[in-house]
């Protein structure tokens, strides 16, 4: 795949930093630091849990501090357990936070990329966690900034998180600017609504499921060096 774009908007979660291992490392211990028993179910009910409250978030339905408290919340409710919520919440954070593990060939990939494009991120994370992993990344030395919805207050799909990444670019261009990403709904529709070009980074192969024009699909991070 041949990248013309000056300027690559990369998403974090999901797309670079492998989430789905930090939080299978996080959650554990959280339980641990907060003497409560944990098994492996609970990591399932937790994702349905954490799903539902960020679809809420991207929709505007509720500030990413009450998504960051109901989360846990809903739970520990779900589990019949009780802990205080805030400090739970915040060893999460911390154990996420120090959790920077990459999809498979993410430091290879923007390792050559870096070499040829201006590499950014836009993540709708939490502000000390994306801070934290990035700062323990690999990828670090190849991202020449970074723009976080928990920082800025708003978030992917809303064009102003667009407008504050563009102003942290140098105010790039719109048609220099390709931005990747595995959501559909912040990063594909974001990006569309936005007037940049876009790539869904789909590894699983899923049906788009929605009516959005999408400018390049990947299945493999490689791709975007090796065509």
């Amino acid at each position: 795949m041949a990248i013309l774009h000056p300027w690559l908007l990369f998403d974090a979660d999901g797309t670079l930093f492998d989430y789905e291992t930090a939080e299978r490392k996080a959650l554990p211990a959280t339980f641990l630091d907060a003497g409560l028993p944990y098994t492996a179910d609970h990591l399932q009910v937790y994702r349905a849990i954490n799903a539902e409250v960020w679809e809420a978030f991207e929709r505007g339905e509720i500030s990413q501090p009450d998504l960051h408290l109901a989360r846990f919340q809903r739970l520990l409710d779900a589990l019949d357990m009780t802990a205080d919520i805030p400090t739970f919440g915040e060893r999460y954070l911390y154990n996420l936070g120090h959790s920077p593990d990459l999809i498979d060939g993410a430091e290879e990939v923007v390792a050559e990329l870096a070499k040829t494009h201006k590499l950014y991120l836009i993540t709708n994370g939490i502000l000390a966690v994306q801070y934290t992993r990035l700062s323990l990344s690999p990828i670090r030395d190849y991202i020449e900034g970074i723009t976080i919805s928990g920082e800025v207050g708003v978030a992917k799909p809303d064009p102003r998180i667009f407008d504050i990444a563009f102003a942290g670019m140098g105010r790039p261009a719109k048609k220099d600017v390709l931005i990747i990403g595995d959501s559909l709904t912040a990063d594909i529709q974001g990006g569309h609504d936005y007037g940049i070009d876009t790539c869904w980074y789909n590894p699983n192969g899923r049906q788009p499921g929605l009516s959005i024009p999408i400018t390049y699909t990947i299945n493999s991070l490689h791709e975007l060096i090796n065509g």
